[in-house]
């Protein structure tokens, strides 16, 4: 074979040559086309921070390599981008900068843009969107309009985190130790109007149709089903001692209900106030209230503070024994469950059971376990097991798990409760004190009320000539130009709402405008959407388990029963890549452990960046960075090229077709590891989105290529099994270092791109090993080993283990008490 040592690799050149072919040939674009099957591809889009990272080029390489595969197996494949262009960093920026958000978010979309060319990756930038463009967010606000109409949008008061410097809301990951984390003043509690999502409506459907999304991660489905939280059970009125009021509490165990000792209430609980008004418990149990409810919007969701109550003074009367109930304001209970208000069963809840003991309130056994009998006084933790009912009326002796539906009907009978089903889910709250959003289209009129923007005169735009204030606040409450506006109904003077909606709204149909981004009659294009959704593998972190994911299923079904959509999830499939580590932790700049992609595409080229970041690990798994690797990748990629550009001329030249029964045994086994190494690689994509192994296979395949056709190898190998051979490893890495193989694929004499050719398929003969060693072992000792065909059975294999001559000669004189066969290894003869 010829000399490679003076033979460049100029990796610079060489994309930049085909990233301009593949943008000004548009070869990506999607067009319908009923003659295959379409394949939806879709990376969860990105913020426009700046640069991309690390993280971005992983998610964007697993998904290109997908969408290249899938085109090359046939599939009409739809593969967009586009930018999720709302949101606080933009406003902040503009601050800094002085200057207009949308300047900072558009100066950032450019460069990214050029970045992810850079990258090689097959977008049909035709279908590029920017959600902070009015011609995206107008269709926004019509759907807000058309939800609002149908009973699906509603305002209410809620409580917000409230920096009266900054007169701004804050999230709660804004509020740290409890100051701004902008001004570090103090944060108050404030109610507040705001708009909300009805999401709850479809809980019921969102919960049943995670059965149904066999594509996804169990972690990420059990997540959603969690967050959703259907609990099946009772609501039941303890009247209120010395009053006509009652208080509701919501259980799942009615089977201990006859064990209450003392009834929690969330901090938030309007009867807090109510029960306490007047007297002398009032003011501590205001600052507790005020302490605890600042303390929990800090805290992260499934955080669990420390317990703490206080006593109320008041009580309530079970209304199935009349006992009487202490009621207790407590820090662990959530408001947004339930009624907010928790009876108590220290004796068979563990939470219930600490509290008690903390504030020595007395505890009753009212379900003994099976075999056992349980003493209040002996207890060091609560009883959770099922068991008989004691101390229970009329149910006692009663199996706990018969008796909850007898006493949700005896509830129900006497008119003191009914069965009811309630969800952890709660509306969804988008209202945004931000300027950098999309404008809610609402209308505030002192006559006729809440009134939408009419649809003709949408989209609502943000002022684009605005100064910021160094605080933060928005300024759209203080422009009348555009809050001052006619009420639609009365003509009379009226005033716009000057809320934002939550940046999740805009992500949450993205992929459905994705199918239509130049249509104008409209939302969404029916044929158009009809024909692409719904996303068939959809790629992004785990971070989004739970709020987007979850905010898109929603807007897939309330868009179906508005009639715009036809589908019921939006999401076939569902990959949840792993983070990059360095140094033992997630990249970030804050760690000081940022490694640029743009330098490494200077030092490295594109290719050998992507190759790296599907070799290192398999996606679902967090890949740590190593430098050598990529660099072993670079060295990989050299390799190649310098072998294929030296032999060009040959390869040009030989046959296009193997005739397996003239080769020789070089040009056998060459010919087999292609056609294992053709089968390995589309099993390890198809199946498995293994591709590390799929890396792995092609580079066993190169190291027998390069050294069957060395100097030093023992036999010449036929030209044309050489040919199959490199043709094979430039068509299986395509998907992953398209630059690299569409430049050797035309040095080599081809005409179409490796666009246009259709994925290697194996010959299931060629692939076929000739034979395979099997080990046989008398009483676990090695003693001869056998030669088979690799498709040998069970059966034959034994026998053929047994007529051995070195297994005769030990197990002569000697009863055979078992034969283990372990296919394709090993057969094991027990004797004694």
């Amino acid at each position: 074979m010829s000399d490679q040592k003076n033979i460049k690799y100029d990796f610079a050149a060489i994309e930049k040559k085909w990233r301009e072919r593949w943008l000004t040939e548009k070869t990506f674009k999607a067009e319908k086309d009923a003659s295959r099957p379409k394949y939806y591809l879709l990376e969860m889009f990105p913020y426009p921070s700046g640069k991309i990272h690390m993280g971005h080029v992983r998610n964007y390489t697993i998904g290109d390599v997908v969408a290249r595969y899938k085109r090359m197996k046939g599939f009409n494949v739809i593969h967009p981008m586009g930018w999720d262009a709302f949101g606080l960093p933009a406003e902040n920026a503009a601050i800094k900068n002085n200057t207009h958000p949308a300047k900072w978010t558009y100066e950032n979309i450019d460069y990214m843009r050029t970045q992810l060319r850079r990258m090689g990756f097959s977008y049909d930038w035709d279908r590029e969107l920017a959600t902070c463009d009015p011609a995206y967010y107008r269709w926004e606000q019509q759907f807000f309009i058309e939800l609002y109409n149908k009973g699906l949008v509603y305002q209410r008061i809620t409580t917000v985190n409230w920096c009266e410097d900054c007169q701004t809301v804050l999230a709660n990951e804004q509020v740290i130790e409890g100051l701004c984390w902008r001004c570090d003043h103090p944060v108050r509690l404030r109610k507040m109007n705001g708009w909300f999502f009805k999401i709850t409506d479809y809980a019921e459907e969102l919960l049943a149709e995670c059965d149904n999304l066999t594509g996804w991660p169990e972690k990420v489905l059990t997540m959603q089903r969690n967050w959703i939280g259907k609990s099946t059970g009772v609501e039941v009125d303890f009247p209120l001692e010395g009053s006509d009021m009652t208080l509701s509490i919501f259980t799942t165990r009615p089977d201990t209900i006859f064990g209450v000792t003392f009834m929690s209430l969330a901090p938030e609980h309007p009867l807090v106030e109510k029960l306490t008004a007047g007297t002398d418990r009032q003011a501590g149990i205001r600052e507790f209230v005020a302490r605890t409810v600042a303390l929990k919007q800090q805290q992260e969701l499934d955080y669990e503070l420390d317990k703490e109550g206080v006593f109320t003074g008041r009580y309530c009367v079970n209304p199935f024994n009349g006992d009487k109930v202490p009621i207790y304001v407590a820090n662990f209970v959530l408001m947004e469950y339930g009624t907010g208000a928790v009876m108590a069963v220290p004796a068979h809840d563990q939470r219930d059971f600490e509290f008690a003991r903390k504030y020595q309130i007395p505890i009753k056994v009212v379900i003994q376990p099976a075999g056992q009998t349980i003493d209040p006084a002996g207890m060091a933790e609560a009883c959770t097991e099922p068991g008989v009912l004691t101390g229970s009326g009329e149910f006692s002796g009663a199996d706990s798990e018969e008796a909850k539906g007898k006493i949700i009907a005896h509830a129900e009978s006497k008119g003191i409760g009914r069965g009811k089903v309630n969800f952890r889910l709660h509306d969804w709250g988008i209202s945004r004190q931000r300027f950098w959003g999309t404008p809610i289209p609402m209308i505030h009129c002192r006559k006729c009320g809440v009134r939408p923007v009419p649809v003709e005169e949408l989209p609502v735009v943000l002022p684009k000539v605005v100064a910021i204030d160094r605080s933060g606040k928005s300024p759209l409450h203080t422009l009348e130009h555009f809050y001052k506006v006619s009420c639609p109904a009365c003509g009379g003077e009226a005033r716009r709402e000057t809320d934002t909606m939550d940046t999740f709204v805009e992500s949450s149909w993205y992929f459905a405008r994705y199918c239509c981004p130049d249509f104008t009659e409209g939302p969404l294009k029916k044929e158009a959407v009809d024909y692409w959704l719904p996303v068939d593998q959809y790629i992004g972190g785990v971070e989004h388990a739970i709020l987007h994911l979850l905010y898109s299923r929603f807007f897939t079904k309330a868009l179906r029963d508005l009639g715009y959509l036809t589908i019921d999830e939006p999401f076939t499939n569902l990959l949840t890549q792993g983070m990059v580590i360095k140094d033992g932790a997630k990249m970030s700049k804050s760690k000081g452990n940022v490694v640029d992609p743009n330098e490494l595409i200077e030092r490295y080229g594109a290719d050998t960046v992507r190759l790296f970041s599907l070799f290192a690990a398999p996606p679902e798994k967090d890949l740590e960075w190593n430098d050598q690797g990529v660099e072993g990748a670079s060295r990989f990629l050299f390799r190649i090229f310098r072998f294929v550009m030296a032999n060009r001329d040959m390869l040009k030249n030989a046959a296009a077709g193997v005739v397996a029964d003239q080769l020789n045994d070089s040009g056998r086994i060459l010919h087999r590891k292609t056609h294992q190494t053709m089968r390995k690689v589309g099993i390890d994509i198809e199946t498995r989105f293994h591709f590390n192994t799929a890396i792995s296979a092609v580079m066993e395949l190169t190291n027998l290529l390069f050294s069957a056709t060395a100097e030093s190898a023992k036999e010449p190998v036929e030209p044309a099994v050489v040919r199959e051979a490199v043709e094979a490893a430039l068509a299986l890495l395509a998907p992953m270092t398209p630059h690299l193989c569409e430049e050797l694929w035309q040095e080599i004499g081809h005409d179409l791109t490796l666009n246009e050719v259709s994925w290697p398929s194996y010959d299931e003969e060629a692939a076929r090993e000739d034979e395979i060693t099997v080990v046989l072992q008398v009483n676990g000792k090695v003693r001869s080993r056998l030669q088979v065909a690799p498709d040998i059975g069970a059966e034959e294999l034994q026998e053929k283990a047994m007529a051995d001559r070195n297994i005769l000669k030990f197990s002569e004189g000697k009863t055979v008490r078992k034969v283990i066969v372990v296919p394709k290894k090993l057969v094991n003869i027990v004797v004694s």
